[in-house]
């Protein structure tokens, strides 16, 4: 949690820190929940309303951008329905947005919002006969003294064309771009005393925009250097805890078994043990929505905790080159084309060993390895050397396939030639073949960092009931390409022949 910038004694916020009804107007939005709305805010709600309403001397909030981080089904929306009112019809704040995933959730809170004030006659005695307009593109809550409740998806026109005094942004975690962001803040440029209030849980490696405020706001809270005017308030689970952790289900859902409305401790712990044993999707899935802490994917290709059970140390690394006749290369390229990866397998004894042989980056990155590859591979000698030529890797097809210059194909060090092996149909076959090795631990790898990268950020592509690697909307997965190319050769190469007989 981002500290306040007042100090001095305990205060009557449930953190004991030291705002008080003169340095918050927080203290205010309880009251008016509990006395108008008649909707009493549960503790961490109160916290959060008033660290979310601290006030700068001047009389300004002191966040000008506030994210707020909770698990599911915990009063989110409750918090925001409470601001949202208590902005419009306590403090008259002349402009407000609602954005939310879609907009048609967004529209869903704003009714919310005039049911709400319909059904409380103070709030209806602040509503005129022409209070909501339904014009589509138009729709508006507008009080008898100005203020003004709109919607809108998160996209480019969230908030165009107008000047925001406050953004009430729910579910950050879904902002894939910046466009909805940069409209809406944008359109706050002009107000000295605006404010965004972002609630949401966590999210994975699309979550650009999330990421973006929380990285700096924790670094602020750790370091005291940054923006003082980005907060964070965070309830979420520790780092490394266990899924079904009675404590880390309780840090990350505050209102667990609370008066009855909050999540259910048995439910959410039965939960957690399906999810822990399903791994994959499911696991990812719990740990944003209830655990509330960030994963690399919702929907990883193969199970990160799964693929660091599978490292062994570096001291028991097998020596490929005593292997040569059951080793296989393969070749991956990025789809920006700036980057490369040459990773080697061979099964052994029932398992198979996955190993990087070498790595090529940077804006000249083909280049290189249509000069350095032949030599690469005549000193690891393997086998069988592929590649898929249906994806980035074809840049490089006609180097290989074709066999132009006389070093193709490379000699290996038994003086016959490496066999060349395009896989040209069994993409997906060589991820769900590597996913499926991985998930019963019958692959070992060194732990390399660029390896690890790139499978932690392999994410599922669908292809009917067959999925491989998505390439697009990520970062670069071609090291888990060449990783699974490896062992997909690996595992269908012929066993090698006997020795030859000596006289």
């Amino acid at each position: 949690m981002t500290p306040p910038l007042v100090t001095g004694p305990p205060g009557d916020c449930p953190c004991r820190c030291a705002l008080t009804r003169d340095t918050s107007y927080g203290y205010r939005v309880i009251d008016f929940a509990d006395r108008v709305l008649g909707m009493p805010l549960d503790p961490w709600q109160q916290l959060g309303a008033i660290h979310a309403g601290e006030l700068l001397p001047d009389g300004r909030p002191r966040f000008r951008v506030l994210l707020i981080l909770v698990a599911r089904q915990n009063g989110k929306t409750l918090l925001a329905q409470v601001l949202v009112l208590y902005w419009m019809f306590a403090e008259d704040i002349a402009a407000t947005l609602n954005t939310s995933t879609d907009r048609s959730y967004a529209k869903r809170f704003w009714q919310a919002v005039i049911k709400l004030a319909r059904g409380n006659p103070w709030l209806a005695g602040r509503m005129g006969k022409d209070a909501i307009r339904l014009t589509i593109g138009e729709e508006a809550l507008v009080t008898t003294a100005g203020a003004e409740l709109k919607f809108a998806a998160n996209n480019g026109s969230a908030g165009r064309s107008m000047t925001l005094w406050r953004w009430l942004c729910d579910e950050l975690r879904e902002h894939r771009d910046r466009t909805a962001w940069d409209a809406a803040t944008n359109a706050q440029n002009a107000v000295a005393e605006a404010q965004t209030v972002c609630i949401s849980n966590q999210g994975d490696d699309t979550s650009i925009v999330l990421d973006a405020l929380r990285i700096p706001a924790i670094r602020y809270i750790e370091t005291g250097e940054g923006d003082p005017r980005l907060g964070l308030l965070e309830w979420s689970a520790p780092d490394g805890a266990e899924p079904d952790d009675p404590a880390a289900l309780a840090a990350a859902n505050p209102n667990m078994g609370r008066r009855g409305h909050g999540p259910d401790p048995d439910a959410l712990r039965s939960a957690a043990i399906r999810a822990k044993a399903a791994g994959g999707e499911e696991l990812s899935g719990f740990t944003t929505e209830v655990l509330c802490r960030r994963v690399d994917l919702l929907d990883p290709a193969i199970e990160p905790t799964l693929w660091a059970a599978a490292v062994a140390p570096l001291e028991a690394r097998i020596d490929l080159a005593a292997h040569r006749d059951r080793v296989a290369c393969c070749l991956d390229v990025s789809l920006a084309g700036d980057h490369a990866a040459l990773l080697a397998a061979a099964e052994l004894d029932g398992k198979v060993y996955i190993d990087v042989v070498a790595a090529w980056a940077g804006p000249h990155c083909t280049a290189d390895v249509r000069r350095e590859l032949p030599g690469v591979l005549e000193r690891v000698s393997p086998r069988v050397f592929g590649w898929f030529p249906a994806g980035p890797a074809a840049v490089l097809a006609a180097d290989i396939a074709e066999k132009r210059g006389p070093a193709w194909p490379p000699i290996r060090s038994s003086g016959l030639r490496i066999k060349l092996e395009p896989i040209t149909t069994d993409a997906p076959a060589a991820a769900m073949s590597l996913a499926a090795l991985v998930k019963t631990l019958d692959v070992t790898h060194y732990d390399d960092p660029m390896l690890g990268a790139h499978v932690r950020g392999a994410q599922k592509l669908n292809m009917g009931d067959r999925w491989t690697f998505a390439r697009r909307g990520a970062g670069p997965v071609n090291g888990a390409y060449a990783a699974a190319g490896a062992v997909w050769l690996a595992r269908t190469m012929p066993p090698p022949p006997p020795p030859l007989e000596t006289a």
